[in-house]
């Protein structure tokens, strides 16, 4: 399984949060992939556009960084003759899924902008921006990433 992560409004709230929240919702996720430790994270969010993946995993303790595998490539450099209108979220992570070998790999995006998915999308595990994951939705991302 590959979990697509998006950082603003997942990590923390995506707005009106001041630097003491910044990823202060990370030890939930650390705990959440310690529960399921065959899973494997690609970056989405626009974090990836300004770092590298080696200061993308220095976020996460040194048990979790070498699981943050990769980052999905920017819309506007993906040279595809797909069309996925507005669900470009979506379109970035199956070029990934594509690009490195696993069109068919198991995947859950948890992200808080459904309307970068298709309607419906049922890989997609939606959070509330306003704050981001919360203590109610760690037994549920960790059945959903277990259902592989």
């Amino acid at each position: 399984m590959i979990l697509f992560l998006d950082f603003d409004g997942v990590l923390h709230p995506a707005v009106n949060y001041d630097a003491a929240q910044l990823l202060c919702n990370m030890p939930m996720l650390e705990a959440v992939l310690r529960t399921v430790p065959d899973v494997e994270v690609v970056v989405t969010s626009t974090w990836r556009e300004t770092r590298t993946l080696v200061e993308l995993q220095s976020l996460f303790i040194p048990d979790i960084a070498p699981r943050i595998v990769g980052v999905t490539p920017q819309w506007r450099n993906i040279q595809s003759a797909d069309t996925y209108g507005v669900y470009v979220r979506q379109a970035e992570i199956e070029h990934w899924l594509r690009e490195f070998g696993k069109p068919w790999q198991q995947w859950l995006a948890v992200d808080d902008q459904p309307h970068l998915f298709k309607p419906f999308c049922k890989n997609l595990f939606a959070t509330n921006p306003a704050t981001g994951l919360i203590e109610d939705d760690y037994e549920v991302l960790v059945q959903r990433l277990c259902s592989s």
